[in-house]
């Protein structure tokens, strides 16, 4: 792609309010990078959210083109890891944070960032799945490494509506494991029982101050919330268990006790999405090829277009979004026609 292309872009206002515009760009306007990738489908994760309404200070560089996940074509390459026409997906490593990220036509990337796009999976399917799905699949393979089967009991997932819980809720429940779905939304309850849970529990029973040690109910965990609710699941767990934490959508703190630590062997594996190692990131997406048949991402995925990307955001952070949402029209929304 050597002419321009269209961006949503990010400025920070005089009071330091978050603006969002968008921009013409060319390839020259881009930052630093070895590959360049023709950007075909991306989504809207919650960080995307955050960045775009400002409510948060994700955003590090300004000005910034958010989107943290992209799956696309390589249009250029500087680097002897890709080539012309080889289809990559990427997660994390500060796009759209720091670096200029996925709503754009174009994006310049370093060549170690990116992931071969597994076969099974178009672009559209990979961003059905994006850092959601891939943060799920890392917290699945962790609570493995850590030796947890289903065997040893339940399984919980919290915000199982969501994008992360709805992907682990699946990849759980397709290796075998009782999946209990913790949830806000009690009407998706039909919709997470045809994804795998084998019970569903209204998040309230999670989210208020609870014990330092409350009965066992689960042997491992998939936790998106954090704050209370992730010192209730800490409590809950049984004898030698493990929750998997990676999310704070309900807070950054962990007002939790030592209890289930010393007094029943609970493990906390923390999961970093974003700087994740990347024989770690190629293991996950193996998983998630491996154990999602694409034709189930149609129960996950609703698809919006790039002038959607905005309104979307602002309903996602309001819990109006069920599962995962995929931009698929990036590269024919951002054209801009010569002359």
């Amino acid at each position: 792609m050597a002419g321009e292309f269209r961006a949503i872009r990010l400025q920070k206002g005089e009071g330091g309010e978050t603006l969002v515009e968008e921009v013409v760009l060319t390839p020259a306007d881009l930052m630093d990078g070895d590959v360049d990738v023709a950007v075909e489908a991306t989504t809207i994760n919650y960080k995307d959210a955050l960045a775009l309404t400002g409510r948060s200070p994700v955003v590090r560089h300004w000005p910034m083109v958010p989107g943290v996940d992209l799956a696309g074509t390589v249009a250029a390459s500087r680097s002897p890891l890709w080539r012309e026409g080889d289809k990559v997906v990427l997660n994390g490593f500060g796009l759209g944070e720091t670096h200029w990220g996925a709503y754009t036509g174009l994006a310049r990337v370093k060549a170690d960032w990116l992931v071969a796009l597994p076969a099974r999976f178009s672009a559209r399917d990979a961003m059905g799945l994006g850092t959601a799905g891939y943060t799920a699949a890392l917290s699945v393979l962790a609570l493995e490494r850590f030796g947890l089967t289903p065997e040893r009991g339940p399984a919980l997932v919290t915000g199982a509506s969501g994008g992360v819980g709805s992907v682990a809720v699946a990849l759980l429940a397709r290796r075998g494991w009782h999946v209990v779905a913790s949830t806000g939304r009690p009407e998706e309850g039909e919709w997470l029982r045809g994804l795998g849970a084998a019970e569903i529990i209204e998040r309230g029973e999670l989210s208020g101050p609870g014990k330092p040690l409350a009965r066992e109910r689960w042997a491992a965990a998939i936790d998106s919330v954090g704050s209370h609710t992730l010192a209730n699941l800490l409590s809950m767990t049984k004898r030698d268990g493990a929750v998997a934490a990676c999310g704070l959508a309900g807070g950054m703190d962990l007002p939790a006790s030592v209890a289930p630590f010393i007094l029943r062997g609970v493990a906390l594996l923390g999961i970093d999405s974003v700087y994740a190692p990347q024989a770690e990131r190629r293991r996950a997406w193996d998983r998630l090829a491996e154990d999602l048949d694409p034709s189930l991402l149609a129960d996950l995925v609703t698809e919006i277009g790039f002038a959607d990307i905005v309104p979307t955001a602002r309903r996602l952070l309001d819990g109006g979004v069920r599962g995962r949402v995929v931009v698929a029209d990036v590269a024919e929304a951002t054209r801009v026609a010569d002359g």
